[in-house]
């Protein structure tokens, strides 16, 4: 008797609509979970990489801070932001082989390194969020294509038992049962993307944070030679060595 309901039989006695909403919410259900195993580990990657950026003001110099970060072999926020203020600062003095007069010559250093910093920044931003989407329309839409395949197989049900003229419990509860397993597998496929989600974003709003504060800093190095911390309080709770110039 089992062995006549079941997932396996909604699809071998499924139409083409029911088949292809049971591959839609696979191929959803499959690009989601890719996309939040590898939001998942980027997340890790970028966390121990703000670790490392605790140690870039305690180098001696510049050079060395930025070997702290890593190299360019694998994708660092905080050495991005780092290399492009001192690029920005580099390009502001004609330190890049420019001579020539610029428009940006009119701004002055604070105003072109905040620019500089923010556009990387936004970069950065941007990259992490990558994928985000995907996970909220998988989120919102699954239920509802769950629900149009329970709809869908409801109809077909009763036009069947309406055509074998058969309407008794033991003919309804299972054509119209099989129906709605459409409903929980759009679910199943919706629950795990929304918490994937909620936790993307709490865990990218983290680093952001950290990019931000990190961001502010190089720009009142690149400014004023000196990174920003309160009175009589070093930064990260320990002495900053104070670096030298790039």
């Amino acid at each position: 008797m089992n062995a006549q309901f079941g997932l396996l039989n909604v699809w071998s006695q499924g139409d083409v609509v029911t088949r292809g909403v049971f591959v839609v919410l696979l191929v959803m259900s499959l690009a989601s979970w890719i996309v939040i195993l590898l939001k998942a580990l980027d997340l890790r990657r970028l966390g121990q990489q703000a670790l490392a950026a605790r140690g870039f003001w305690h180098a001696p110099d510049f050079a060395a801070a930025l070997d702290q970060l890593g190299n360019d072999d694998t994708p660092n926020p905080f050495r991005a932001l780092a290399l492009q203020g001192r690029d920005a600062m580099a390009h502001l003095l004609h330190r890049d082989a420019s001579t020539r007069p610029q428009l940006h010559d009119s701004l002055d250093a604070s105003e072109w390194i905040t620019r500089s910093l923010r556009a990387q920044l936004d970069e950065s931003i941007a990259r992490m969020q990558s994928g985000l989407a995907l996970l909220a329309s998988v989120g919102s839409t699954a239920p509802f294509v769950g629900l149009f395949g329970t709809v869908w197989g409801i109809y077909h049900a009763l036009m069947a038992i309406g055509v074998a003229g058969q309407a008794t419990i033991d003919k309804v509860a299972g054509p119209v049962g099989e129906a709605l397993i459409m409903t929980a597998l759009g679910l199943a496929v919706a629950i795990p993307a929304v918490l994937g989600y909620n936790a993307l974003v709490r865990g990218n709003k983290g680093v952001s944070s950290r990019l931000n504060r990190f961001a502010h800093d190089l720009h009142a190095y690149f400014v004023t030679g000196a990174r920003v911390s309160a009175p009589g309080v070093a930064p990260d709770g320990a002495n900053v060595v104070p670096m030298k110039k790039a």
